[in-house]
Order: structure tokens, then sequence, then C-alpha cells
């Protein structure tokens, strides 16, 4: 049966809308269109173009396109060690016995490489158990200790390097506590063996974070099949268990090596230019202004990278197992009385093992910097550190680190760049949740900036912006601050992404199709409804990218020399080479400041953190 004439809906053809509500009416259709474009406008320059200027610069010396400078480093012992030998035509089997003897030469690149290796095993060793008690028990503070696997991400690591210099330090917290039980000093700083320390310090949190996820994630059902058709427990956990963990293990090693093979505030403050990784040395260069020889370094290091992620990806794609509806294993209590059997405790005992590691690694750095900035040389407590820091401040000289203005440019810098990162994330999450065609693609070229090191970014920005570009006869100049504010940015939004995209993902989608059957744009939907439900991951975001910028240090130290402009990271590597003391009170402030933006996350949206 027809409606009546009078109570049918017209068509809405605009006819009889006032004019400016017309308008307000396509511009909202159109909103988003705009900002998408925008975004990658404002993407291609404070970042691809950057990047795309330090490639020029390594092929194109003097106005000619040559691979001169890629074939030099090739062949360079300095670089490659006995490889090298290979590219300058030796015989293979020469170089083989060379490179297994106990003269042989590695190279940057080969010890770069080794130190990442090393630095992931260990990472992986202690990420490991940290994931099982995680996954397989329940005690109080859990979820907490879970949280604090987010660690890698919001504290700044020349922080953390200073507080393994207050820690294996000839006067450090280690040493002293030596000393008090008779035992002589360990000399660990300027050693191997501090920097794997502070790299698992760095990812192992990392490993163990993806490791939980995919133990949560295997199917009890199986492993109790397995069981009822006499599987030992031993061979249910390698038949069932073992292959949905071994993925997640990889990755978190893949990235491992990837993060520790382009290491530069931790190397640089524990390890000095005689243990100069790649990085390092891109950053030596462009001291010395040898930017096409930085440029091509950069370059190859970033082809590495992106193999071992490539490789990785490769492995994920034809071994990953991939389960769906599965019923989690339940969660045993940690602490259960009475006494239990031998085959339980045994687990626990070197949990409680574990834990000692652990508690020493990842606490003792942090500990130890508090205590040093507060304890004088003859053991007593003071403040002489923090009024240092006061004195320097209302004294020092033009070319001298004044602490306040590191503080204030911290927070101005990480205000702009929030201002920046958080809409660029929000709007690319929102450009990558949506079902289109060449959807993948999107995600890959914005989620870039995870896999350039700040070396790079850096690099490109001082040679692309900071120093100038002539455009139509104009020569555009961007300050070195703006360009850090820049900088920050593109490190930051990449994390508002991974903290908004998952809650666009798993929104009700019957909730945004009925508001867009009542007449709501597509950008009235968004406001009014997907970015409410989804607000505690864009807070989340927020936090992450202002903590990021607070930290940032590989492009700042670039873009800053010179200048003014430094920042707190900054600040405590000029401080550390001189005097520990003020290093490691500026290195509170910093753990104030970015504590601060951890207690957000942790409150408002630590869990919605996809990564």
């Amino acid at each position: 049966m027809n409606d009546p004439p009078s109570r049918r809906r017209p068509r809405d053809t605009g006819e009889g809308q006032p004019r400016a509500r017309r308008i307000r009416a396509g511009a909202e259709r159109r909103a988003l269109v705009p900002l998408a474009v925008a975004t990658v406008a404002l993407l291609a320059v404070v970042f691809y173009y950057p990047v795309a200027t330090v490639f020029v610069e390594a092929v194109v010396v003097e106005g000619a396109i040559t691979l001169a400078v890629f074939a030099e480093i090739l062949r360079d012992p300095f670089y490659f060690g006995e490889f090298a030998r290979l590219l300058a035509g030796e015989d293979p089997i020469a170089v083989l016995r060379d490179l297994l003897g106990a003269d042989r030469r590695l190279g940057i690149v080969g010890f770069t490489a080794y130190q990442a290796a090393l630095s992931t095993v260990a990472s992986v060793m202690l990420g490991v158990p940290a994931a099982y008690l995680l996954a397989r028990y329940e005690f109080r503070g859990r979820r907490t200790l879970r949280s604090l696997t987010i660690l890698p991400f919001v504290l700044p690591s020349i922080m953390v390097a200073v507080g393994f210099v207050a820690t294996f330090g000839r006067e450090g917290t280690l040493n002293t506590a030596l000393a008090a039980i008779g035992l002589g000093p360990v000399e660990l700083m300027f050693t191997l063996e501090a920097i794997i320390i502070a790299h698992a310090f760095y990812n192992a949190p990392l490993v163990a974070r993806v490791t939980t996820a995919a133990w949560e994630s295997v199917d009890a059902s199986a492993i109790e099949t397995a069981r009822s058709l006499g599987a030992s427990p031993f061979r249910a956990f390698r038949d069932v268990v073992a292959p949905q963990l071994y993925p997640a293990v990889l990755m978190g090693g893949a990235l491992t090596f990837v993060f520790t093979f382009a290491t530069f505030p931790i190397v640089l403050a524990l390890g000095g230019f005689q243990l100069a990784t790649v990085e390092v040395f891109v950053y030596r260069l462009v001291q010395d202004l040898n930017y096409a020889e930085a440029a091509a370094l950069a370059i190859i290091e970033l082809v590495i990278s992106l193999g071992v992620l490539l490789g990785y990806l490769r492995y994920e794609a034809r071994h990953a197992v991939r389960s769906r509806g599965a019923r989690p294993l339940p969660r045993r209590p940690l602490f259960r009385l009475p006494a239990i059997s031998v085959r339980e405790v045994l687990p626990r005992v070197g949990l409680g093992i574990y834990g000692i590691i652990a508690a020493f690694v990842f606490l003792s750095p942090i500990v130890s910097m508090i205590l040093a900035s507060v304890i004088a040389a003859d053991g007593s407590f003071t403040l002489e550190h923090y009024r240092f820091l006061v004195d320097r401040q209302r004294t020092g000289a033009a070319f001298q680190v004044q602490p306040w203005t590191a503080v204030r440019n911290s927070l101005v810098f990480a205000a702009g760049s929030l201002l920046i990162a958080l809409p660029m994330g929000v709007v690319v999450a929102v450009l990558t949740t949506r079902r289109y065609r060449g959807r993948k693609l999107v995600d890959a070229i914005a989620m870039a900036p995870l896999a350039v090191s700040g070396i790079i970014v850096g690099l490109g920005l001082l040679r692309g912006l900071v120093f100038g570009v002539e455009i139509a006869g104009w020569r555009i100049v961007i300050a070195g601050s703006v360009a850090i504010v820049a900088a920050h940015a593109v490190s930051g939004y990449p994390f508002v992404v991974r903290t908004v995209a998952p809650g666009l993902e798993g929104l009700d989608r019957s909730l945004i199709e009925s508001a867009r059957a009542l007449g709501a744009s597509r950008a009235r939907v968004l406001l009014d409804i997907e970015l409410p439900l989804v607000w505690p991951g864009v807070v989340a975001g927020a936090a992450f990218a202002f903590a990021i910028s607070i930290g940032e240090f590989s492009s700042t130290v670039v873009l800053a020399t010179g200048t003014d402009a430094y920042t707190m990271p900054v600040a405590i590597e000029r401080f550390i080479g001189r005097r520990l003391g003020p290093a490691t009170a500026m290195g509170v402030v910093l753990l104030i400041v970015t504590s601060i933006s951890f207690v957000v996350i942790d409150r408002l949206g630590g869990e919605s953190f996809g990564l």
C-alpha cells in the first residue's frame, strides 16, 4: 500500500534548503578528500622529499650521476672488512680462511651486524620467559607488568644510556655494591657487553609483548586433543604451541635486529667512536661535512634493514599459523598454597631466577640514574648536580648548553609535533581502515617512517630544507627549529596510526551504516560516532607522539648542531661526556616529563596499542 502524498519523504536534492546549509553539507561530504591530500602533501614535504635528497646526494656527485661512492664503500675493508676483498676480486678461499681466523676484520658494517645479532639473542632470551610468565600465570600486577612492555616506545634512549653509565661506570652502583662485599671492580663501560645489555633493556619488552599475544591466542582445545591422544606435555608443546609462537618470536627478533642495527644514542654514549656502528659513523661523516659518503652509507644501512624485514615477512606468509575462534589457555596462579608438585615448582623457581636477572637489567639503570643525581662523590646526599643545572642556566656562556633552554625547547617541539602528528595520524588511520583497492599500498607508504632511521631523516631535512631549496627562482629555507618539529612529527605520527587504526577496524559497522542511512555525511559520522568511540586510542596516540618527541635524539642532534635548538636528550649527550652528575640530573628531569606521558598512555589507552 502506497503512503499518502503528504507522508512521502521528498528526495534530498538540496532544493529548498538555505544556501549556507547546502554549502556546509557539500563541504562535509568532501571534507576527507582535502584532509587526505593535505596529509599526503605534508608527508611528501617533511619525509619523502628529504629522504629522496639523501638518495640523490649519494648518486649525484658534482652534477653527474655515479655509483662510485657506493663502489668505494663496498670495496673498503674499513666498512666491510674481509667481505670487501671479495668485491675487490680476491680469492674467495683465502678470504674465507681469514674470515674464520682470530684476526678477522669485520669492518663497521660487519661489527654493526655482529652486535645487532648478539643484542637480538639477548633480547629474545630475556623476552620469551617474560612472555611465558604473562601468558601462562595469573598474579597481582600482571596487567600493569604487561603495560610496562611499551617502555621501549616512551623512554628516551639517551636517558637509558645515562642510567647504564651510572650503573656500570667505575664509580657506578654495580662497583659500589661489589666493593661493599670485598669484590673488585668490573669494567663494563665502553665495552660490547654494556651495549648488548642496554639493547636488551630496550628490546626484550618488545619481544615479550608480541610473544605474549601469540601465546594467548593458542587454542587450548588443540592441546587437550593432543594430550588425549597420548602426547606428553613436552610433545604437545613442541607440536602444537611452538609452531604458533615461532612467527611471533621471529617478528620480535627481526624488529630487534633492525632497531639495534640502526642503533645510535646508546652506542654513542656507551661505546663511543671506538665501537662505532653504521649510524654513529654516518653522524661522524655529517659532522665532517662528508655528505655524499654519509648518504651512501645510510642507504646501505637502510637496504640491509629492509632486507631483514622483507625476509621475515616472507617467512611469516609461508609459516604463520592462524587460529580463529580459539579458546585461550587458562592461566595458573603464580603463588598457590598448599605445596604443589615438583613439576609445578621447577618452572616457578626458574621464573624466580629470571625475575632477579630481569630486575637487575630493567630496574638498575633507572634507579642508578636517580641515585647518582642526588649522591655526592663521598657518598652523602646532595642536590649539587641540580644546582649546577640552575647555575649553568644563569651564568652559562652562549656556546654552552643551558638546561632550561633544553627543557623549553623539548616541550615546545613536542607540542608543535603533536599538533602535526595527531591529525596526520588520525587521517592516515581513517584512510588505511577503509575498504578499497590499494589500501595495503597506502598503509605501507604511510608507515615508511618506521623503517627509516632518524639520522637519514635529519640528514635529508638538513640538506633539503634547512640549507634551502630553489623553486622558480625563489630560495625556500626552513629554520632549524621548524625542521626539528617536522622530524619529530614524522617519528610520532605512525604511533598515532597504530593506536587509532585497531579501534576503527573493530567498530560495529552497523552504527556507521545507520548514521549514513539517516543522512549523516561521512565526515559527520567520523566526528560524531567513530572518533568518540576510539577516543582512548586517540589520547594514547597523542601521548605516544608527545613522549617520542620529548626523547627523540637521532634527527635532533643532526639538525641542532651549531644552533641553540638543542633539546633535553641533546643536552644529556653533551653533559655525559664531561660530568656524569649533571647528566643524571637532566636525565631525571627527562624521566619526569616522559613519565607523565606514560601515565596517560597506561590510564587512557595503553591496551589499544597495536604495533
